[in-house]
């Protein structure tokens, strides 16, 4: 059973909020943010998937079936009249699914695939990936990149982890695979790097400056 360690929901939410703050545009506010910041967090409720889904945890909710579902629904909605977002909420209703759909791929799912790994074809595909690689220019070898071979269209960074029942995501609520002892360490992490706390922070007064510019007269 291989055992993986997860960028923490704070740490999701972070990175949706400099979604949502650059994306919004007018319709950033309060409820507009809080909305997104919500959908980001729905992959990690997979969580509690893992009681009775072997694997559960990154795979229910970490398919990327899910974005791609709400992004076709909301282009034909929004192609239609009347179209329902539209005449409810009108432009900003829109305008915040799109941003919420993007945060829910990209904060949501995108953070684990690059990182730790996520089962982001479930359940069509079992298997857990991980994207990893780097882009350099090197003055010996120019510009490389390990991410794509371009020589044969593969992606050998693109690494199987195991099956939803070979791979267990650590979490507070299910530290470990199986019937937990009485004396388990629970952990529910905030930041587990450097990278991750700046993120964190960087979010925070990101956001803070937009609040307070829509509260301006």
């Amino acid at each position: 059973m291989v055992e993986v360690v997860m960028p923490s929901t704070v740490v999701h939410v972070a990175l949706a909020g400099l979604l949502a703050a650059g994306l919004l545009g007018d319709a950033f506010d309060k409820r507009s943010l809080a909305i997104v910041l919500g959908v980001t967090i729905i992959p990690d409720l997979d969580v509690f998937a893992g009681f009775f889904i072997a694997g559960g945890h990154r795979s229910v909710l970490h398919t990327l079936l899910i974005p791609l579902l709400a992004a076709v629904v909301v282009y034909a909605d929004s192609h239609r009249e009347p179209s329902w977002l539209r005449e409810r909420w009108g432009t900003r209703g829109l305008r915040i699914a799109w941003v919420s759909i993007v945060a829910f791929a990209i904060a949501g799912i995108g953070l684990d695939l690059f990182t730790a790994g996520a089962n982001v074809f479930y359940p069509i595909h079992d298997q857990f990936y991980r994207v990893s690689g780097e882009l350099l220019y090197s003055t010996n070898r120019g510009i490389v990149q390990t991410f794509v071979d371009f020589s044969t269209g593969s992606s050998p960074n693109l690494g199987a982890i195991g099956s939803s029942q070979e791979v267990h995501i650590n979490s507070g609520i299910d530290p470990n695979p199986g019937r937990e002892p009485p004396e388990v360490d629970r952990i529910f992490p905030v930041a587990q790097s450097g990278w991750q706390l700046l993120l964190i922070v960087t979010s925070l007064i990101v956001l803070w400056g937009r609040l307070r510019e829509t509260r301006k007269p």
